[in-house]
């Protein structure tokens, strides 16, 4: 007797709701929300979600959920203004996150009940026989990350940092003593609604691994990168046991948003956090929530196999499989690449998703992708 098995086949949707759901038909140029609009939790309706249902997708991922930095004032309900020379556009950057225990007044219909919006999002996905992916950014937060919605008890990231310590496993941070932070040229002399330049004193390193006190302006300059107990300027060490401060307080995290009922999360830039602290999060948190899944963003093919022996349970293959395709479509390449790279990860092929696209990649049907749609 012959056996299949045929697995599940997870088909992902990637939605940005503050795009999907604007309405707006006239949007200016570095437009305010007033101006310009912006999708809601809300404009995803059952209607809407059947519509995915039928497409044959299993799984939303929704990107952008968790509060980051913004122009947008949002003071009058107790949340902190950013400076605007560290926010990227007017509504910010997703992947700047200002607060890992809440989610982003812009897609609020009231700005006061938008957990209770975000929770009933959760549950119209689900009623619509779809599954919940969210977002999640472990590498970097918004340079004036501070949380005011954090669960009693929990400790803030930052919050009893040794300021006067490059590197200590027990700092979430990397700090530069005695050093200010220098923002890229053009964006020395912005000045916030009181007529203040941006500050920082100690410098904190930024989020793409520059490891000093100035940041470019390509760089990653709203954000400042998580210590995980690695030490870049002594040899790039690691520190790993006992477990670092970032380990505890980003696994709590993790499992606050599980608590919430999701069914997974996209790993933002998971290559740039150590794998020993994936095997510790993935651990703790499928004691608890065992039927999570973890999805990871990892660039290099000789560490595939490194994380998912970590805890993943699919990596997307963007290097590998991805970079052929486009290569394939623009004609810079033989079809017979695409065997190739399938044969390369053949022992760990149902832990790999394939795309066309995503919110890093240009549109397939873009004059930009392949001249011709």
């Amino acid at each position: 007797y012959i056996t299949y098995f045929l697995m599940e086949k997870i088909v992902i949707y990637q939605v940005l709701p503050r795009l999907f759901g604007n309405r707006s038909k006239r949007c200016q140029p570095k437009g305010t929300i007033e101006q310009n609009g912006c999708g809601k939790f809300n404009d995803f309706t059952p209607e809407i979600l059947q519509r995915l249902k039928k497409f044959g997708i299993t799984h939303v991922w929704y990107t952008g959920l968790i509060r980051h930095a913004t122009t947008t004032d949002y003071s009058a309900y107790g949340i902190p203004r950013q400076h605007p020379a560290i926010v990227k556009g007017k509504a910010g950057s997703s992947y700047a996150v200002a607060d890992y225990f809440d989610v982003d007044p812009d897609l609020a219909v009231d700005v006061n009940n938008r957990m209770q919006e975000f929770e009933a999002l959760i549950k119209r996905t689900h009623d619509n026989g779809l599954k919940f992916i969210l977002d999640f950014v472990p590498n970097h937060v918004a340079r004036q990350y501070y949380s005011i919605v954090k669960p009693d008890g929990v400790v803030d990231l930052g919050e009893g940092d040794d300021q006067k310590a490059h590197f200590s496993p027990n700092n979430n941070f990397y700090y530069f003593p005695g050093q200010p932070f220098v923002l890229p040229e053009p964006l020395r002399g912005v000045k916030d609604s009181d007529g203040k330049v941006y500050e920082e004193n100690p410098a904190k390193a930024t989020g793409n691994d520059r490891i000093c006190p100035s940041a470019e302006y390509n760089d990653w300059y709203e954000a400042i990168k998580l210590n995980y107990g690695i030490d870049f300027l002594g040899g790039h060490s690691c520190h790993f046991d006992p477990p670092p401060s970032t380990w505890k307080k980003m696994t709590e995290i993790l499992i606050y948003w599980a608590s919430k009922g999701i069914d997974g999360f996209r790993c933002d830039m998971a290559e740039m956090v150590p794998a020993p602290f994936w095997a510790f999060a993935t651990r703790n948190v499928k004691m608890q929530y065992p039927d999570i899944i973890f999805i990871g963003e990892v660039y290099d093919p000789n560490q595939y196999r490194n994380y998912i022996q970590s805890g993943f349970d699919y990596l997307y293959d963007k290097v590998g499989m991805y970079d052929t395709l486009r290569n394939c479509i623009c004609h810079n390449c033989a079809t017979q690449e695409i065997t190739y790279r399938w044969e390369n990860t053949m022992d760990i092929w149902d832990h790999m998703l394939y795309f066309l696209e995503n919110h890093d990649e240009q549109r397939i049907g873009s004059d930009f992708f392949a001249g011709m749609p």
